[in-house]
């Protein structure tokens, strides 16, 4: 027989899935960053695509430390 789903076990996944999404935008703004200059002389496009692909990799990066912080904040607060 399968145990009914708690609603601390609903919580955990939820939870564990936002910190997964939060490792994937970190990958991805760090990959978007490093082959940002490739990407641009790939595509022939002028330099100031380059440092916008810079600027959405920074907002990936502060959007993930928001996302986390508030993750951090909430598991504290159940803890304590």
């Amino acid at each position: 027989m399968v145990p009914a789903m708690t609603q601390g076990s609903d919580q955990d996944r939820a939870f564990a899935r936002q910190g997964r999404v939060v490792a994937v935008v970190i990958a991805l703004g760090g990959l978007l960053a490093i082959f940002a200059p490739v990407l641009v002389s790939l595509t022939g496009l002028p330099a100031h695509y380059e440092i916008l692909f810079y600027l959405a990799s920074l907002a990936a990066f502060v959007w993930a430390l928001v996302v986390a912080i508030r993750m951090w904040r909430t598991r504290s607060g159940d803890e304590g």
